[in-house]
């Protein structure tokens, strides 16, 4: 893989948030890459800091949020000098020009982030007039188009109508359309489809793939359903407290997974025709908290393979197989037998 395959590089990225004396580590160290025209899919637990990554690389932190370190690389066509969006500030020029036009973003909950007093063709029309010198006419037309394409009907009815008027299948459908507009080259979805039925998510999942493969968009998916990943995946990364503990190919994580974290998520996953009185394999203990300063690696209390030494270092990232890394000692003890 060389330099122009990647689209999207995020080196050792720390956020962080200030909460009245409180300093929570959100993000704290993590590393991955984006192929071109490939699906990265980022897994782990509630509060591991998936949805803070996906908004600290468009640089859409709240007030009491910043990026303390680490570099967000992005590199728009092969052979372009790679920008540095970490090194941008959030609100001037040169961010805004990359939001909503080369690197979009769905929000996890299509019901709080559409506007209820705004028309839904309004808001796609929105982003599409602030990155493109269109006439109202040639974007109402384009937006029917793609709300079309996206599965809605009458879409040249609906554009006036308001999100209330919409089902939540529906409201998905339009922050996709939202998102890809502009024919990004780079869409984060952040579980996408967590607040619908397994129907709808099929549905959504593969609207999402047919946009991806007709204009060659680089796609982050965010979610906690493995099931969603073994179907959309090319490559995955497990974060755990802020961290990518294990990034491999969908192959790699799901037939030879390493960090005990990983190992752990997928023996959680239902598998079809299991017995009845099987159980669920579940994680022992909780996450901890995020402002929790660790001398070691921050899965040790919950890990049955922590040692001392894993309690008081922190495990470096290594390379296990050609794209296969892990953040984990046991990998280096296993090399020793």
């Amino acid at each position: 893989m060389t330099r122009d395959d990647i689209v999207l590089e995020v080196k050792d990225l720390k956020t962080r948030f200030k909460v009245g004396k409180k300093i929570v580590n959100a993000v704290n160290g993590a590393t991955f890459s984006l192929k071109r025209g490939k699906t990265l899919c980022i897994v782990g637990e509630s509060g591991c800091g998936k949805s803070v990554t996906a908004h600290s690389i468009l640089q859409l932190l709240p007030p009491v949020g910043y990026i303390e370190g680490g570099e967000v690389l992005y590199t728009p066509h092969t052979g372009d000098r790679p920008k540095s969006l970490s090194s941008m500030k959030r609100s001037g020029r040169a961010i805004r020009s990359i939001r909503g036009k080369e690197i979009s973003m769905i929000f996890q909950d299509p019901m709080s982030t559409l506007n209820p007093v705004y028309t839904i063709g309004n808001q796609i029309m929105e982003n599409l007039r602030h990155h493109e010198k269109i006439s109202k006419a040639e974007a109402r037309e384009r937006i029917v188009r793609l709300l079309t394409e996206l599965g809605i009907p009458e879409a040249d009815r609906r554009f006036d109508e308001y999100p209330h008027q919409f089902s939540g299948g529906m409201k998905q459908r339009v922050m996709i359309a939202i998102a890809m507009i502009c024919n990004p080259n780079i869409l984060i979805a952040d579980e996408p489809t967590t607040a619908l039925d397994v129907t709808i998510q099929a549905q959504i999942l593969e609207l999402m793939q047919k946009m991806q493969q007709e204009h060659g968009t680089s796609v982050i998916l965010i979610t906690h359903n493995m099931g969603i990943v073994a179907e959309v995946a090319d490559d995955v990364a497990v974060m755990y407290m802020g961290r990518v503990v294990e990034f491999g190919s969908l192959r790699q994580i799901f037939t030879n997974p390493k960090h005990p974290y990983t190992r752990a998520l997928m023996r959680s996953v239902p598998v079809l025709g299991m017995d009845r009185s099987q159980e669920l394999a579940s994680i022992a203990g909780s996450t901890p908290d995020a402002s929790t300063v660790f001398t070691g690696c921050e899965f040790a209390n919950r890990c049955v393979h922590a040692t001392d030494r894993c309690r008081n270092h922190f495990p470096e990232d290594r390379e296990v197989e050609d794209g296969h890394r892990v953040r984990c000692f046991l990998y280096e003890e296993e090399m020793k037998q």
